[in-house]
């Protein structure tokens, strides 16, 4: 059965349900999304509801009642949903093109509905209803809050369990929890401000990790890394196009009758560095690389854990090439894309590709010819993408590269854009083979994306487990009583001494309290120190998860170490 159709069907059997108990209720919009449906409804409706809803829902199905499609000139659907003081299903009614509306009955519940749905409510049998929240009618924040009530459905009861019983993994995995637990972020709200990242000692290692991988594939891929300045004059940001097209989400800053701002991308400050010297054909393509952090004002709504921040580091790059370098370019970055994310540990991706939006800048011709470039070099890719219409950058179409994590979730990483716009904006050219000045071709490009975003996705996806070579703590050595301290302090300092990140833990506590807290914090070996093994200069090795490796030397333990640790490439 087809998903959509199942889910959308569902959202309307749930507004049924919810009519019936709510006669007051008033409705806006129940899509289908992703992993399930929701619907936008004016009602008091709180969580501990829905079993309620569910229960009415049920009936419903039970009886078998029909999905009735029906067509109705606007005025008469007008006049009807304005008795019934349907206010946003007659806004609804003025947005649709043409002079009918399709309305949907299911049994006395009369619905503005584009359709389609299944021709019973008892095709639809598992379904769940699972969470209420708040949300603008049309996303607006000047229009009144509704309450979106959100529910997922599937076609067989084995499919909805594996995803409820996802769902809960899911909540296991919050990298906002995991990131206080293992000691690797925090946000200061109050004293700070919202969407500020404070990284912690261990997610400090964490992001320092992934830095120095960065930093070392990308000087081994032939880009050059460079540094930028955090806020640039007012001035760039106009020649640019940022302050017609981004102004809401810049942060301005003013000092002696001069404005500046807090760079919110790293484009136009690579664009000076291109321009800094005159350049010829022998220098291109040029690769310019920067961990470059950027700054947005996000509405707080919107602000959730690393993943939407208003301070934020992209692996940035941008590629100035001649048209002849363009394809192999493209290819060379998606091919670094899907070498990241093996050695990061993911194996599932797709891609999107994001066509001219209206707000946009630059010639449509060259936009069309952009947005072919790009769907011919995914094809020859072999990743999986569907088009994303009107969604590009207002300078260039994009690919985007969404993964999949553990638990089949998608989330977004890399992008790459092909930019005509901005070089003509800039006047950013070289000398060709024949001394004629040429305009230069740029690319945009990020692998991971935001780092925060990543670390967050790398958080959920391992639960927090990391692989050894990116764990912030790969050994604690812990000792069992006081007399063999010097002893488990030896052995951390010479784990340390061969490059392995290692603590010592010689507090006053029980033995299985210590290992209980250091499992808790996810560590994936533990060293156990006691008095046999200070006798016999032998150290106990226990790996995550309970799993006891035994009686073995310092030697033999560096020797196990060094190869589990080792980065895949």
């Amino acid at each position: 059965m087809d998903l959509e159709l199942l889910r959308h069907s569902c959202a309307h059997l749930m507004a049924a349900a919810v009519k019936r108990l709510y006669p007051e209720a008033r409705f806006g919009i129940g899509p289908a999304i992703e992993d399930g449906f929701y619907y936008d409804i004016e009602a008091d409706i709180k969580e501990e509801d829905l079993p309620r809803i569910e229960k009415a829902m049920k009936k419903i199905v039970e009886r078998k009642e029909a999905f009735v499609r029906e067509e109705w000139d606007k005025e008469k659907a007008r006049q009807f949903f304005s008795q019934k003081k349907e206010n946003y299903k007659l806004e609804l009614i003025d947005d649709i093109e043409g002079d009918t509306v399709s309305i949907y009955r299911t049994g006395e519940f009369v619905d503005l509905c584009r359709g389609p749905h299944v021709q019973s409510a008892a095709e639809i049998k598992n379904f769940k209803l699972l969470a209420v929240s708040g949300a603008y009618w049309k996303g607006d924040e000047h229009n009144p809050q509704l309450t979106r009530i959100y529910g997922t459905a599937f076609a067989s009861r084995e499919e909805l369990k594996q995803y409820l019983e996802n769902r809960e993994e899911a909540k296991k995995r919050d990298h906002r929890i995991l990131g206080r637990t293992l000691d690797l972020f925090d946000i200061f709200h109050n004293e700070a401000g919202a969407g500020l990242v404070f990284y912690l000692a261990k997610g400090a290692v964490l992001r320092r990790l992934i830095e120095d991988w960065e930093i070392r594939e990308h000087t081994r891929r032939g880009y050059e890394m460079v540094v930028s300045p955090h806020i640039m004059h007012r001035d760039l940001w106009q020649k640019s196009g940022h302050l017609d097209h981004y102004a809401e989400f810049m942060y301005p800053v003013k000092k002696e009758n001069q404005e500046f701002i807090l760079k919110p991308m790293n484009c136009p400050g690579h664009m000076l560095i291109y321009k800094s010297k005159l350049r010829s054909w022998r220098d291109l393509p040029l690769r310019i690389f920067e961990l470059g952090t950027v700054y947005r004002y996000e509405k707080s709504g919107v602000l959730c854990g690393l993943l939407r921040v208003r301070g934020f580091t992209q692996d940035d790059a941008h590629i100035f090439c001649r048209e002849e370098d363009l394809y192999p370019e493209l290819e060379k970055v998606l091919d670094f894309v899907k070498d990241a994310l093996h050695t990061f540990g993911f194996e599932e991706f797709e891609a999107e590709l994001s066509t001219r939006p209206d707000d946009f800048i630059g010639e449509r011709a060259m936009w069309d010819k952009a947005e072919d470039i790009l769907e011919e070099v995914l094809k020859k890719s072999g990743i999986p993408y569907q088009i994303n219409e009107g969604d590009g950058a207002f300078y260039g179409p994009k690919i985007d590269i969404k993964l999949r994590d553990a638990l089949k979730r998608s989330w977004q990483c890399a992008t790459v854009q092909l930019d005509y716009s901005l070089p003509e904006r800039f006047d950013l050219n070289y000398h060709d083979k024949d001394g004629e000045k040429k305009r230069v071709i740029m690319l945009h490009r990020v692998i991971l994306g935001s780092l925060e975003r990543f670390i967050a996705t790398l958080v959920e996806h391992y639960g927090g487990k990391f692989p050894l070579w990116l764990a912030p703590v790969q050994v604690s050595v812990v000792s069992i009583t006081d007399e063999v301290i010097d002893y488990a302090r030896f052995l951390k300092e010479a784990l340390a001494a061969k490059g392995f990140r290692a603590e010592l833990d010689v507090r006053e506590e029980r033995l299985q309290k210590k290992i209980r807290e250091h499992e808790l914090k996810k560590v994936p070996y533990i060293v156990i120190v006691g008095k046999k093994e200070k006798e016999q200069n032998l150290l106990s090795l226990r790996e995550r998860g309970g799993l006891d490796l035994g009686q073995m030397s310092l030697e033999k333990c560096v020797e196990l170490l060094t190869v589990k640790q080792e980065v895949r490439n």
